[in-house]
């Protein structure tokens, strides 16, 4: 994946997220369930049933609109995120939603008996131009959606490019059209008197598709990482019986095969178009959680600093009064022409003790704020990390890092702050994925695991498989200001080890070697404090 791509967590577009092990899951239940219905089809594929004139102007158009839908929002991803790939994609679409539109009215018995345009080649080769333009557009995508690189032109809007190509393809549409139906006698034919019956050319012509859609499958599938890739392949897999029944059967349409083939185009269709809007609903819904615990916390913050900044000015007030108003005195005895050095002693013993006293008033609004502002409640540490693993899955997802967690349950509650351990758990696992760079992709594991000393404390680990930190580092590792990274502010594990701290419980660094370091938060039952 691209290092700009990478670095960035908003907007999320699923052309460049990968596919978890989840959606390949499903992906290939369907590849499953698609095959066993060909293979149950296929010995009753031959067989004629009865002439359904409306099946194809109603299946087809829903195709159409369906790859209509699709191609809109893959712009919109273009929009968010240009990429070459992307209009590529949609180009593909927008070709497959024409020319499935066009067979409809050229087909026979669709809208008219000898169809509203062409002649009974038209149909034919209106299916041929579907079947050649979108593996070619999949094609294009695929061998083209690593290259780095903006897809505007200097200068050029995303709007700009996505009007441009969109006219190119209807012009490009409009003149393969005009070829396939006003110049059809130069072109080969692909039936015989009855255009049940086809010839041998038109078998030779669905065999050549079904190879071009293969070619286009192989390129994709060796080129997958994302959950874009996934449905494509699985659209591409959909699409074969489709060949398959025109090349082995010369007896096409209105045959079983013929139907459930169609059907089977329409299965095609909707996967992209589900894939996009059901994952982009998942990504809106992180998008929202995420939204709502940031300002939360920043409400939070916002009401602690001015409570605290409204408590130290009403505090502070009278001996900072106080020491004006000694000042001003001495002043005025150093100004007069006998001053009295021991009034002076008295004023400037005085001020000290303000001072010291404004301090104090300071360090107390410290612990108050502690007090008043604390959110403590009985929560579960394995509920905590879970969320945190949910907010985090996008950088855990583009950083290829494998999760596994091993959560003991049934552990008893701790009394804590879950924002707070939120952020010390983020924390620690942004760290390990920090750490984690330097590895292979395939090497890169984090693991969470909890369990209980069967006393009174609840343990959280967080280990990852990064090259360990150095040995002369490790008693430094939570100092204030001390950092292994480059651009770290040494601040991140000090804040966590305090926040820790603060609730009685501990942060440790466990192990540390070649395989990886494992960092553990010990929580007391109940709020109590750990023994040192």
């Amino acid at each position: 994946m691209p290092e700009a791509e990478a670095g960035q967590d908003f907007p999320l577009i699923i052309a460049t997220m990968p596919a978890t092990a989840r959606q390949r899951a499903i992906a290939v239940g369907i590849i499953i369930v698609l095959s066993v219905a060909a293979a149950a089809i296929a010995p009753f594929a031959s067989i004629q049933l009865p002439q359904v004139n409306a099946f194809i102007p109603v299946l087809q158009t829903v195709v159409s609109v369906a790859d209509l839908v699709t191609a809109t929002l893959l712009f919109v991803q273009f929009s968010i995120q240009p990429q070459r790939a992307l209009l590529a994609l949609a180009s593909g679409y927008i070709f497959s939603s024409s020319f499935a539109f066009l067979q409809t009215l050229a087909f026979p018995g669709a809208y008219a008996p000898a169809g509203l345009i062409g002649d009974a080649n038209t149909a034919a080769w209106m299916f041929v131009l579907w079947h050649t333009t979108f593996p070619t557009a999949i094609l294009v995508y695929a061998l083209s959606k690593d290259v780095a690189g903006a897809a505007t032109l200097p200068g050029r809007s995303t709007m700009t490019s996505i009007v441009t190509t969109v006219v190119c393809v209807l012009a490009v549409i409009a003149g393969l059209t005009w070829i396939v139906t006003a110049k059809t006698e130069y072109l080969p034919s692909f039936y015989t008197t009855d255009v049940r019956l086809q010839t041998r050319f038109g078998n030779q012509v669905n065999f050549a598709l079904w190879l071009w859609v293969t070619t286009a499958l192989a390129v994709l599938l060796f080129r997958r990482r994302t959950i874009l890739d996934l449905w494509l392949i699985v659209t591409l897999l959909a699409w074969m019986p489709n060949f398959l029944v025109a090349a082995l059967s010369s007896s096409v349409r209105f045959s079983i095969g013929w139907y459930a083939a169609r059907g089977f185009v329409l299965i095609a269709s909707c996967m992209v178009l589900a894939g996009l809007l059901i994952e982009t609903t998942f990504l809106y819904s992180r998008l929202a959680s995420a939204i709502i615990l940031q300002r939360r916390e920043r409400t939070n913050r916002l009401l602690s600093v001015d409570a605290v900044t409204a408590a130290i000015a009403h505090e502070l007030r009278t001996p900072l009064g106080a020491i004006t108003l000694n000042a001003s005195t001495a002043l005025s005895q150093l100004r007069s022409n006998t001053p009295e050095l021991e009034e002076m002693d008295d004023i400037l013993s005085d001020i000290e003790a303000d001072s010291h006293r404004a301090g104090t008033i300071i360090s107390s609004m410290l612990e108050l704020t502690k007090k008043t502002t604390d959110r403590r409640s009985l929560t579960h540490v394995e509920d905590i990390a879970r969320l945190v693993l949910r907010l985090l899955q996008y950088d855990l997802l583009i950083n290829d890092v494998s999760v596994a967690t091993e959560f003991q349950g049934d552990l008893p509650e701790v009394h804590l702050d879950d924002i707070q351990l939120q952020q010390v758990l983020v924390n620690l696992i942004k760290n390990a994925i920090d750490a984690m760079g330097s590895v292979t992709p395939e090497a890169r594991r984090l693991r969470l695991t909890t369990g209980f000393d069967g006393h009174s404390t609840v343990l959280l680990s967080v280990q990852d498989s990064g090259p360990g930190i150095p040995i002369e580092d490790r008693e430094r590792i939570f100092d204030p200001f001390f950092t292994t990274k480059s651009g770290g502010t040494g601040l991140g594990l000090a804040i966590c080890f305090t926040v820790v701290a603060n609730h009685g419980g501990k942060l440790r660094l466990v192990k540390s070697d070649s395989n990886g370091s494992i960092f553990e938060i010990a929580i007391p039952v109940g709020g109590q404090h750990l023994a040192e």
